[in-house]
């Protein structure tokens, strides 16, 4: 068990590393002279991590998501997805204090209170029926409201799209994740896989849309990931400038 968590641990350093250098290394990339997007300078790695993301989506994420929805009754599929978004309002909780959004804060900690009590650990959205707004919010968004840019966009192994500062968002939000500290470790680790499945099964009719209406899959998901993001940063608010 302690050689497990070691691995962990040491698997958690290597990738914030890599994410680190992301960061402050982007400026260095060289860029060929028909590169047309300057957010992209990595776009030949990105494309193969594409690829195989989406490989590993079709081989296995996606047949499980199928078998999940097909066996799962719809109210307990309901209430499995309710469980993990009552535990990712205490991430949201966490970033809307750290970016002085005292009233989102409030309401975030409100919903978790709500769910987890009168919710049955969070199975049932109570909170949304008694008017408290959900925000999501994650350590990328805290790092661009901190005025952090969010560096070139990357597409990471098993993660799928990020930026530099999103990428490293997700390491801080690993630590503020209830699942991180859910002990033993094998426990942990079937709670990220149903989270995983759930997640992928609740996305199956977006994903079919997605590949039927884009020409090039890997533009279109990078440029709506970039503009989702610049969205969230700025609370649905973007400066008109940056468009």
């Amino acid at each position: 068990m302690k050689e497990t968590s070691r691995l962990h641990k040491t698997w958690l350093r290597t990738f914030f590393v890599f994410m680190f250098s992301t960061i402050f290394l982007g400026g260095c990339a060289t860029v060929s002279e028909e590169y047309r997007d300057p957010r992209d300078p990595y776009e030949s790695f990105n494309r193969t991590m594409y690829n195989f993301n989406d490989g590993l989506d079709r081989v296995i994420l996606k047949p499980l998501g199928k078998g999940y929805k097909a066996i799962m009754p719809a109210p307990v599929d309901r209430g499995i997805t309710n469980f993990f978004s009552n535990l990712n309002d205490v991430v949201s909780a966490v970033n809307n204090l750290l970016q002085f959004k005292l009233t989102r804060a409030a309401s975030d900690v409100g919903r978790v209170m709500v769910n987890t009590t009168l919710g049955l650990l969070g199975f049932m959205d109570v909170a949304s029926n008694m008017n408290l707004p959900k925000y999501g919010e994650d350590f990328g968004q805290t790092l661009g409201a901190w005025g952090i840019d969010p560096g070139p966009y990357i597409v990471l192994p098993f993660f799928g799209p990020s930026s530099g500062r999103d990428a490293l968002g997700v390491v801080v939000d690993w630590y503020t994740d209830p699942i991180y500290y859910l002990e033993p470790d094998h426990h942990r680790y079937w709670t990220y896989a149903l989270r995983a499945v759930d997640r992928r099964a609740d996305l199956l009719g977006a994903s079919n849309v997605f590949e039927q209406a884009a020409l090039d899959p890997y533009e279109f998901m990078r440029d709506a990931y970039l503009q989702k993001r610049e969205n969230d940063v700025y609370d649905g608010n973007p400066p008109l400038e940056d468009y």
